[in-house]
């Protein structure tokens, strides 16, 4: 299953953020249920009109956005330190 098939944005549709195709729910909303404690059963039996492949899509999307990431470093003190000198 490739996420392209189940996760779309249209900046008519919650500003353009990413949502399972064919609902209003955004990836962003899925993931905070579940950062909330919800189960997929959950959040499936609760938004009947998302499929199963729909959610995994949604957290096959986050994955690989978060792998994209580039993480910066910046250790404590940094940022008040450069004004310093």
């Amino acid at each position: 299953m490739a996420w392209q098939d189940h996760i779309t944005t249209d900046p008519e549709v919650l500003a353009g953020k990413p949502i399972v195709r064919g609902t209003r729910l955004a990836v962003e909303f899925l993931l905070g249920l579940l950062a909330s404690g919800w189960s997929p059963e959950q959040i499936l039996a609760s938004y009947p009109h998302l499929t199963a492949d729909g959610l995994r899509a949604a957290f096959a999307y986050a994955a690989e956005a978060v792998g994209d990431e580039i993480l910066h470093v910046v250790p404590p003190g940094a940022a008040t330190s450069r004004g310093a000198a």
